[in-house]
């Protein structure tokens, strides 16, 4: 990086960050804090909507995940447009008429306090890890870029978001998120263009799209059910339908975006325009992952992709046998690019037979290649005890810093950094609303004045913020960032989305019933991620099908309670 991509980085996020502030200077209201004053238009809920939802680690993450693992977890997305639909029919007109705050709110009048506590102490708990999880992918890229510890990182970018989300809340969190998705669709499409700017002459763009076809990163969709699996069709339809009627239907975070709308058609067309756009753009993001794979065909890939771990693990005792490895990798890769030339003369020839046979041979370097890469991070592991091997979230993080133009790099830094920023920012004016009106409000401070509240809000922001930066400066993270978000989400939101459901139509089942059979469900999925292989979507499902079932049975053994008003 050079001066010029500091400028752009820091000019960009220091915009952001100070129009958010002048813009919303001063709510004076809890009504205008939490709900934005009920101005917003459908487009910017729905863009409000899917910035929150697409964080650093959507943009950081996610073309990793394409360039190792392909295109199918676009099949994650499948069930989106069916939830967004049921959610503005069923959700929406009930929370508009009930003029609630936070989601939560609904449980009480249709069960009692404690259902109400349960789902909000489960979402707090859920969001709460997931705002860690969204911070550590930015202080991630700026300590690798500089070299300092992830802790001073993570701090300096909480920092930021805190200075704005409390000055304006949900306001604040809305208009800025329409600078940071334009920031953030434009480069990221920029960086497709030049990854695919810098092949060879010879390859097209049709080429691009055969080898990435011939070597299995085009796999959009597979047919095959398997519980284990868990990226195909049915558990998208499925599983990912679950997950996003909890995601959106109950997470406050999600929940505020379209309560801020002027009126329930404007919160309805938001939801209806991110189920229309989401899958497009997870499309895109996805594609630009397989094409940097396409890049890496001809140019020469890291042995391992955190620079900084490496350098440090060189330094050691196993620094010859690292060394070795990574002579050995750019030996395979240069036979590889042999095939791949090849390969690349027999699509032109529309040679078919020659085409598998080459891509064989391409694939059997590839899994080689692989091969050295695990035993680099084995014998990292060796060097430095305990540290994180698994690199895929930065690939494309290298690919940024190593191969594009100054100027365009600070433009990508700024990309994912305003992506978390965006993110981030929900996630603390979701958690503080819901800690103040389900909480705080509820249970301990129940008559005070509205400027109280909206002091408490404030401040249970900057609480929020300071837990997220210490969960993510002491978590470590085996999974790939967006698939390990993903599971967070998965281990609490069944139960949470059974809790609604149960509300909105199985109307037999009362308020006692209801909260032992989320407990019961809460404590299933938790055992079905420790002790089974079943893929994290199904426990959406899993955790939604026993709250309603377990709920219809023990209101058989329960006294009727009188439904509340």
């Amino acid at each position: 990086m050079n001066y010029l991509d500091w400028v752009v980085l820091f000019g960009t996020i220091a915009f952001i960050v100070l129009y958010g502030i002048l813009k919303t200077k001063g709510a004076q209201n809890i009504e205008g804090y939490l709900k934005g004053d009920n101005t917003m238009k459908w487009w910017m809920i729905g863009i409000s909507i899917m910035a929150t939802q697409a964080s650093a680690i959507t943009f950081l993450s996610t073309p990793g995940q394409a360039i190792e693992d392909g295109m199918r977890f676009l099949q994650f997305y499948f069930g989106l447009p069916i939830a967004m639909v049921i959610i503005s029919v069923t959700m929406v007109p009930i929370y508009y008429r009930l003029k609630v705050y936070t989601a939560y709110e609904y449980l009480e009048t249709r069960f009692d306090l404690k259902t109400r506590l349960l789902a909000a102490i489960l979402f707090l708990i859920l969001r709460g890890l997931s705002a860690g999880i969204t911070l550590f992918a930015p202080a991630l890229v700026l300590s690798t870029i500089l070299g300092w510890p992830t802790s001073i990182t993570t701090i300096l970018i909480g920092t930021l978001v805190i200075t704005y989300v409390v000055s304006g809340g949900t306001k604040a969190v809305s208009l800025t998120q329409r600078q940071q998705m334009a920031v953030i669709m434009s480069g990221m499409i920029l960086a497709g263009i030049l990854a695919y700017s810098m092949l060879p002459e010879k390859v097209s763009f049709s080429d691009t799209v055969v080898l990435a076809g011939t070597l299995g990163k085009l796999n959009l969709v597979n047919l095959e059910f398997n519980p284990s699996d868990r990226y195909n069709l049915w558990s998208g339809l499925i599983a990912g339908t679950f997950l996003f009627l909890s995601y959106f239907g109950t997470d406050q975070s999600q929940v505020a975006r379209y309560l801020s709308g002027s009126s329930i058609a404007e919160s309805r067309l938001g939801l209806i325009f991110n189920g229309l756009l989401k899958i497009p753009m997870q499309f895109i993001i996805l594609s630009i992952g397989v094409m940097v794979f396409v890049f890496y065909l001809f140019h020469q890939s890291p042995v391992f992709n955190n620079t900084v771990l490496k350098e440090q693990a060189l330094k050691t005792e196993q620094g010859e046998t690292l060394r070795s490895y990574e002579q050995a990798y750019i030996d395979v890769h240069e036979q590889k690019r042999e095939s791949v030339d090849q390969l690349v003369d027999a699509i032109h020839a529309k040679d078919d037979a020659r085409i598998e046979t080459i891509s064989q041979d391409v694939k059997s370097l590839y899994k080689q290649e692989t091969s050295l890469r695990d035993s680099v991070k084995s014998t990292i592991a060796k060097a430095i005890p305990g540290a994180k091997t698994q690199d895929r979230d930065y690939i494309f993080l290298n690919f940024v810093l190593n191969h594009l133009p100054n100027g365009i790099i600070g433009l990508l830094l700024a990309v994912m950094f305003s992506a978390a920023m965006s993110s981030m920012a929900g996630e603390l004016n979701a958690l503080a609303s819901t800690t103040t009106v389900d909480i705080y409000k509820r249970s301990f401070r129940k008559e005070a004045e509205a400027s109280h509240y909206l002091k408490a809000s404030r401040w249970f922001t900057v609480l929020w913020a300071l837990l997220a930066m210490v969960f993510a400066m002491l978590a470590t993270f085996a999974e790939n960032l967006i698939q390990f978000v993903n599971i967070v989400g998965s281990l609490f939101y069944g139960t949470i989305l059974g809790i609604f459901l149960t509300a909105f139509y199985v109307k037999r089942v009362k308020a006692n019933a209801v909260f032992f059979a989320a407990l019961l469900a809460q404590c299933i999925v938790l055992y079905c991620y420790f002790f089974t292989t079943i893929a994290f979507l199904l426990y959406n499902i899993i955790g939604c099908a026993v709250v309603i079932v377990a709920g219809l049975i023990l209101q058989t053994f329960t006294s009727e309670e009188k439904t509340p008003s």
